[in-house]
């Protein structure tokens, strides 16, 4: 009987086991004439479960017994790090005022799981003790916060335009929540981090050194843009002038000195406009600049609509380096009013967005980028009136057809729009 023992993990061919499960099926036939009823019933589980490997193995193997690879396979075995990049997560009111604020964030939510690290823009001030308020002077509670922690994302930027929306109190409270934050998780398997705030007034600027399955991830973020300058000196806020970026690029090549890192990710919530497409040529100088000076992933927010991506190889044509131009919103009311027989107009675009799955991979020459996959994402009006995130693909639009024609129809055009998004790869 010691045939029973062998287990398809030994990676036989299909012959072999075929055979096998033929010499089992024919053992069972002639012995159970003879044997207790226990013994048949233990013999007819040993052969359930042989079958059961051997369904198993024909589904996750070639027929030559080589094993058939997914993304959940393909890079066993490496040392890696899985990455989602998200966009801004707004606190419009329609995304507050009716709580229920983990359906928000259900459809993404496995994608977000998956991944070591998945950061956003959090647009708005946290602050229990002033009431929640919408545009143009955001503020929200914590609960807010923790359903998108809930859901995945656990590495935030805090650096914005409406960063001081609620003054100094609101800074100093939003500070205070996630330093506590991060202190309640440090010993979880997901940690939560932030970056963009300063303890002091004029202090350094503030950064998170993040640890994780054996790499070192060097994270901040800045804004270039305030609504208001008050408070300003408690936020990373870096000038869109020539001689404030010199002064920033020395500061973070003397962070990188004395902060060994494998990874160097930095959030920048940019000075161009709101609502366009492009790309200033100035800005994208600028993000260069920041590569040559040591960061690995420019991630930009603020146009509230989608850009393309690069990838940066290095001078042996290697992928090294990405540039984030716009995630766009990752959740918002922007668009409130969908403009249904025109999908193309330019205020639509704040209702999509995109997150980027990036797979780094450590090899003797440095780190490289082995793997990007861009997911297209929508806010979507439920019929009660819900606004939550959903995944931008046929299967959503075939659904929507029954729920409500019409926003099929609408996130059919609106689909093929986003496509035109893209990323390029830039030889230097």
């Amino acid at each position: 009987m010691s045939f029973m023992k062998v287990t398809l993990q030994s990676n036989r061919l299909f012959a072999d086991l075929t055979l096998m499960l033929m010499f089992v099926s024919s053992f069972f036939l002639f012995s159970c004439a003879t044997n207790s009823q226990a013994e048949e019933t233990e013999r007819e589980r040993e052969r359930e479960r042989l079958e059961a490997e051997y369904k198993t193995f024909r589904e996750t193997h070639f027929e030559d017994g080589s094993p058939i690879l997914t993304k959940d396979t393909v890079f066993e075995g490496t040392d890696s790090l899985l990455v989602t990049f998200a966009g801004d997560i707004m606190a419009h009111k329609p995304n507050w005022a009716r709580g229920h604020y983990d359906e928000i964030y259900e459809d993404i939510a496995s994608e977000l799981q998956e991944s070591d690290l998945a950061f956003a823009n959090m647009e708005t001030p946290v602050c229990d003790s002033r009431d929640y308020s919408t545009y143009p002077e955001f503020n929200v509670h914590h609960e807010y916060v923790e359903a998108s922690i809930r859901a995945g994302f656990n590495v935030f930027s805090l650096s914005n335009n409406h960063t001081n929306d609620q003054g100094l109190t609101g800074i100093k409270a939003t500070k205070a929540w996630f330093d506590k934050k991060r202190e309640t998780t440090k010993d979880s398997e997901r940690p939560v981090y932030a970056a963009g705030l300063k303890q002091d007034s004029d202090g350094p600027l503030s950064y998170e050194v993040i640890e994780k399955n054996g790499w070192t991830i060097l994270y901040a973020a800045i804004t270039e843009i305030l609504n208001t300058p008050n408070s300003s000196s408690y936020i990373d806020y870096i000038a869109p002038s020539k001689k404030a970026r010199a002064a920033f690029i020395q500061e973070i090549k003397q962070i990188q000195e004395k902060n060994p890192h494998d990874l160097f990710v930095l959030s920048v919530h940019c000075s161009e406009p709101e609502y366009i497409l492009t790309v200033k040529e100035s800005q994208k100088n600028y993000y260069f600049e920041l590569l040559d000076a040591g960061v690995d992933v420019v991630w930009v927010n603020h146009p509230h609509v989608s850009k393309y991506w690069e990838i940066v190889p290095d001078e042996n044509n290697v992928p090294r380096k990405l540039i984030f131009y716009s995630m766009g919103n990752t959740i918002s009311a922007q668009r409130t009013n969908p403009s249904w027989n025109a999908p193309e107009t330019n205020r639509d675009y704040t209702g999509e967005g995109y997150m980027a799955q990036v797979r780094f991979q450590k090899e003797t020459d440095g780190v490289r980028i082995v793997h990007l996959n861009p997911i297209l994402i929508t806010t979507y009006i439920t019929p009660n009136g819900l606004y939550v995130i959903k995944v931008l693909n046929d299967n959503l639009i075939e659904t929507l057809k029954d729920e409500s024609p019409r926003w099929s129809a609408y996130l059919a055009e609106r689909k093929k729009l986003m496509e035109k998004i893209t990323g390029k790869v830039t030889w230097r």
